[in-house]
C-alpha cells in the first residue's frame, strides 16, 4: 500500500451500521495498519515474557509436577498457537476487516454476542492490569527488602507506587502502535529479570540439597489446585485481544499476523520455559510464587532484577490496557495531537481513573497466583478457545468436513467444562486466602 493509503487507514473513519445484525460498530479514534509483524511479534512475545513468568514455578509446576508441568506448558502452547491462528484468520471474514474481538463475534453472531465479548474481554483485561500492578508492587517491595527489612514499606504501599507509575506510563503514550522504541525496552528488561533469575536459581539448584518434588497439600486441595494450575496454563499464553493487536498490523493483515504468531510461539516461549523449569528445578515444592523472593546471590544482581521486573510491568500493562483506552478515545472523538492540552487532559482524567480503580483493586486483594487462575477461568478460557473454535465453525461451516466440525465441537465442550472447573477452583483459592490473610495485606 502507498503512504497515501496508509494514511487513510490510519485516520479515524465514520461510524458504520451492521444493519443485519443491529451492532453499531465505530471506526477507531487509534492508529492502525503501520506496523511491520516483527514489530507486533515483540508485542505478543512482551505479553508472554512480562514479570508474570517469575510467578509460573510456583503457579504452574508446584501445583502440576515434573511430568504434568512440563507436557501441560507443550499442550498449551500447541493448543494456543491453534486457537489464536483461528482468530487471526477471520480477521477479514466477510469481506471487512474486525479490528476488534467483539467486532468480529457481533459480525458473526450479532448484538448480544457483540455486548457479552466485550463484557468477558473487559473482565479478562482488567484482572490481567490488576495482576500487572500487584507484581510490579511486589517487586518494588522486594528491592525495598533487600536493603531495609524494617517492615515500613508495605505491599499496599508498593502497589500504589506502581499504580501511580502505570498511569504516568498510560498518558504518555497515546496508542498501541506509539510503543515502538518501548518495546525494545521492554524486551531488554525482560532479559534481565530471567537472565538473573536462571542464573541464580541454576547456582542455588546446583549447590542445594535434594529437593522435594512432590505436590503439596490435601487430596481436596490438590485437585482444587491442579484445575487453577490448568487455568494458569492458558493465561499465560493469550492476551484475549488478538484482533486488536492484529489491527495495528500492515497488510496482508492475515499473512503478517500468523508470521507474529509463529515468532510468538517459538522464540518468544523459549524463555519463558527456561526460567519456569529452573526455578522449579531448584527449589521443588517450595518455589515462590514471585520466584526473585527465592534466589539467593549478590544484592545488586537481585535488585537490577527486580527493578527491571518492575519497568517491564509497566510497559507491558498498556498493552493489555490499550482495548479499554481505545474504546473511550473512539467513544469520546479523540483525535489529533497527543500533546494537545484537551486529549492530555483527557488521558490523565480517564486512564488515571481506570488505573485508580485497578490499584485499589490490587491493593484489597493482592493474591497473584489467585487472579492468575480466575482471569483464565473466566474469561481467557471463553475468549481464547470456547468463542475461537466456535465462531470458526460458524464462519466457516460450509467448507469444513464433519471431522473438522467434530474437533471444534469437541474443543468447544472441553474447554467449556475446563472453564466452569477453573472458575470454581479460583473462587475457593481465593476464599480460602481470604481466610488467611486479611484485606490489604502484607503479602
Amino acid at each position: 500500500m502507498d503512504s497515501y493509503g496508509d494514511e487513510l487507514e490510519s485516520r479515524p473513519p465514520k461510524v458504520y451500521d451492521e444493519d443485519h445484525l443491529g451492532v453499531e460498530i465505530p471506526e477507531t479514534a487509534h492508529q492502525i495498519s503501520t506496523d511491520s509483524w516483527f514489530q507486533v511479534g515483540f508485542v505478543l512475545t512482551t505479553g508472554i515474557n512480562s514479570a508474570y513468568v517469575l510467578g509460573y514455578s510456583g503457579t504452574i509446576m508446584v501445583p502440576l509436577g515434573w511430568i504434568f508441568g512440563v507436557v501441560g506448558l507443550i499442550f498449551a502452547t500447541a493448543i494456543s498457537l491453534y486457537a489464536n491462528s483461528l482468530i487471526a484468520k477471520l480477521h477479514e471474514f466477510g469481506g471487512k476487516r474486525h479490528i476488534r474481538y467483539r467486532d468480529l463475534a457481533g459480525f458473526i453472531y450479532g448484538k448480544k454476542a457483540y455486548n457479552l465479548t466485550w463484557g468477558l474481554q473487559y473482565i479478562n483485561l482488567f484482572m490481567i492490569n490488576t495482576g500487572y500492578i500487584i507484581l510490579a508492587g511486589s517487586a518494588l517491595k522486594a528491592v525495598y527488602v533487600l536493603f531495609r527489612d524494617d517492615g515500613l514499606m508495605k505491599l499496599p504501599y508498593c502497589i500504589a507506587i506502581a499504580g501511580f507509575v502505570c498511569a504516568l506510563f498510560a498518558i504518555g503514550i497515546p496508542h498501541l502502535s506509539a510503543l515502538r522504541i518501548w518495546l525494545g525496552f521492554s524486551t531488554f528488561f525482560s532479559l534481565v529479570y530471567i537472565i538473573a533469575a536462571f542464573v541464580l536459581s541454576l547456582r542455588d539448584g546446583i549447590k542445594a540439597p535434594e529437593r522435594d518434588y512432590s505436590i503439596p497439600g490435601t487430596t481436596t486441595s490438590k485437585i482444587f489446585t491442579t484445575i487453577g494450575a490448568a487455568a494458569n496454563l492458558v493465561f499465560a499464553f493469550n492476551t484475549g485481544m488478538l484482533p486488536e493487536i492484529q489491527a495495528t498490523v500492515r497488510k496482508p493483515v492475515v499473512g503478517n499476523m500468523m508470521k507474529a504468531l509463529y515468532f510468538q510461539f517459538t522464540a518468544g516461549v523459549l524463555p519463558m520455559y527456561a526460567v519456569t523449569f529452573i526455578g522449579y528445578w531448584a527449589y521443588g515444592s517450595s518455589t515462590s510464587t514471585y520466584l526473585l523472593n527465592s534466589v539467593n546471590g549478590p544484592v545488586w544482581i537481585k535488585a537490577a532484577a527486580n527493578i527491571s521486573a518492575f519497568l517491564q510491568t509497566v510497559i507491558a500493562l498498556h498493552i493489555f490496557a490499550s482495548p479499554m483506552y481505545e474504546y473511550v478515545d473512539t467513544k469520546f472523538g479523540i483525535k489529533g495531537s497527543a500533546l494537545a492540552i484537551n486529549n492530555l487532559a483527557f488521558r490523565i482524567v480517564v486512564r488515571g481513573g481506570y488505573l485508580t480503580i485497578n490499584t485499589l483493586v490490587a491493593a484489597l486483594l493482592p493474591f497473584l497466583g489467585d487472579f492468575m487462575s480466575l482471569t483464565g477461568a473466566i474469561s481467557t478460557f471463553p475468549l481464547t478457545f470456547i468463542l475461537a473454535n466456535h465462531m470458526y465453525l460458524v464462519a466457516k461451516k460450509n467448507k469444513l468436513t464433519s471431522l473438522q466440525k467434530l474437533w471444534h465441537w469437541i474443543n468447544v465442550c472441553f474447554f467449556g467444562f475446563m472453564s466452569l472447573a477453573a472458575a470454581v477452583s479460583a473462587l475457593r483459592l481465593i476464599a480460602v486466602d481470604s481466610k488467611t490473610y486479611h484485606v490489604f495485606a502484607d503479602i
